[in-house]
């Protein structure tokens, strides 16, 4: 049977390590919401045609991924329509 003063120094440490575990999540900046729910529909319609070009893969594994699509998108930037690119610049893309 462990001593208390080993009981004692395994609860400090436990409370401390929880301690500092908040202190770290309460210091990461909260996260911008994804880019598709403020796209407009109009904006929809811009980058839907590039999107069902150059991101099969993304939308074959999860049509619902905004942020593979999105890094899709910027991956062909090149390519891309100049009203989705305008789309993605809008929105700090």
């Amino acid at each position: 049977m462990p001593g208390k003063g080993i009981m004692f120094r395994i609860s400090v440490l436990t409370i401390a390590f929880v301690l500092a575990a908040a202190a770290a999540q309460a210091q990461m900046p909260p996260q911008p919401p994804p880019v598709a729910s403020q796209a407009t529909t109009k904006e929809r319609d811009a980058c839907h045609p590039d999107v069902t070009k150059f991101c099969q893969v993304q939308l074959q594994v999860n049509p619902n991924d905004v942020l593979g699509i999105l890094g899709c998108l910027q991956a062909n930037r090149p390519k891309i329509s100049s009203a989705c690119q305008q789309v993605l610049a809008s929105h700090g893309q």
